[in-house]
């Protein structure tokens, strides 16, 4: 199992991230990957960086494996998305990730105040299903798990269905249908966790902000 870390983006500054992202490499972490929102759920007045430049300058830098997490299709048209991860990838092969979800209720406000369409569902599962087919030819794409729908659509396109927070009882019984990658908090015991999620079938586990980076190197060191 490969693990992540999400990079610390809701800043007005790329520093922190940067360092993350060497703090990573230091400790033996595959990749970095990056939140798409354009500000944190209901902290409008707080900052956010948007996740491909700071990917690509992570990426110019660095070995690391990068990736959103996740790229909503309901910020910018198919073919403009598409076109984003494909000129990551021209700087980066092999070691992009596309991960993909079509947003929910908690990101409405920011459609709202930026006065960016907010599709509907029937809309937005039209774009995740066009841009996962057209990135998954030569990239890997994960979808973000949630309503059955979606998660229908992962199964469909042949690509992995990432969870946030659940279980590894949960991860186990959706990886009998496919490749299954887990992403959250990363609280407690972290050997304990670390080696449930990969007994469960997970390919990747991608820590959230502050990612326990030592602990998961030392886990590393025992496999």
């Amino acid at each position: 199992m490969k693990l992540g870390v999400l990079l610390p983006t809701f800043q007005d500054s790329p520093d922190k991230a940067l360092a993350c992202a060497n703090d990573a490499l230091a400790g033996g972490i595959d990749g970095v990957f990056a939140y798409d929102h354009l500000f944190p759920i209901g902290s409008p007045e707080r900052p956010t960086l948007a996740p491909l430049p700071v990917l690509a300058a992570i990426a110019a830098r660095t070995p690391l494996t990068v990736g959103t997490l996740v790229a909503r299709v309901a910020l910018v048209s198919p073919a403009q998305l598409v076109e984003q991860f494909t000129t990551l990838e021209a700087l980066a092969p092999g070691r992009v990730i596309a991960a993909l979800g079509t947003g929910d209720k908690l990101s409405k406000p920011e459609h709202d105040a930026y006065g960016i369409e907010d599709p509907s569902e029937d809309e937005r599962h039209r774009r995740l299903r066009e841009v996962a087919r057209s990135l998954s030819s030569h990239l890997p794409v994960w979808i973000g798990a949630g309503a059955s729908s979606t998660n229908a659509i992962a199964r469909e396109c042949g690509v992995a269905l990432n969870f946030w927070g659940v279980s590894a009882s949960r991860l186990s019984e959706a990886a009998r249908d496919g490749e299954v990658t887990w992403a959250g908090p990363l609280d407690g015991d972290v050997h304990q966790t670390l080696s449930a999620l990969e007994a469960a079938g997970a390919t990747w586990a991608v820590a959230g902000t502050p990612a326990p980076i030592e602990a998961m190197k030392r886990w590393r060191a025992l496999q």
